[in-house]
């Protein structure tokens, strides 16, 4: 990758590196997955970007409705299961939490997402990215407003709108154990 490339992620892992050393992890497995994200990002801005063959950091979202009631996930064209909103970090990225809200708000269409700037979740997994990789995935709580209406996009099959405590099937790995994190980070919310 281009030097010129890779001076674009330069802000954006500085903010990962930043946050990933102050965050106080929701739980061992997300403590680990945090040091060894932070392990990746000792390579430089080249570990924000797709191109780096070893894995990337990417950021996601789960995205509630303002009681905490139901929660939006996506049947992954790809995948064939379904995930929380989320993916690849841009250049245009300053922050990971700018990325996941981002990234909810092209894969839900919905208008007016606010988010949550600590993360509840750090999860390292295998993907199909050049050819093999691994996806170092920082997981963000993101609230939809009153009345929001999705819209699916090109990555999705379906969207919809679930129970915490009735979730589809297939469910990819990993997606369960965001919703009480995320419903903390709605009380939170509420409380301040």
């Amino acid at each position: 990758m281009p030097d010129t490339d890779l001076a674009t992620y330069a802000h954006l892992h500085a903010d990962a590196v930043a946050e990933l050393s102050r965050w106080t992890a929701t739980s061992p497995a997300a403590a680990a997955n945090a040091d060894r994200t932070l392990a990746l990002l000792a390579a430089g801005p080249v570990a924000m970007s797709r191109g780096h063959r070893p894995g990337h950091v990417t950021a996601s979202a789960l995205v509630l409705d303002p009681t905490g009631g139901r929660v939006l996930l996506c049947l992954h064209r790809k995948l064939r299961r379904w995930v929380q909103l989320g993916g690849h970090c841009e250049p245009g990225d300053r922050t990971l939490a700018g990325a996941a809200l981002r990234e909810a708000t092209e894969e839900s269409g919905i208008a007016g997402l606010t988010l949550d700037p600590t993360p509840i979740d750090v999860d390292v997994h295998p993907v199909a990215c050049q050819g093999g990789s691994l996806h170092y995935d920082v997981r963000y709580a993101v609230f939809a407003p009153a009345g929001a209406i999705e819209r699916t996009s090109d990555e999705s099959e379906a969207l919809g709108w679930f129970p915490p405590d009735r979730l589809p099937e297939p469910l990819a790995d990993g997606t369960a154990h965001l919703v009480a994190p995320a419903l903390t980070a709605l009380a939170r919310r509420a409380d301040g």
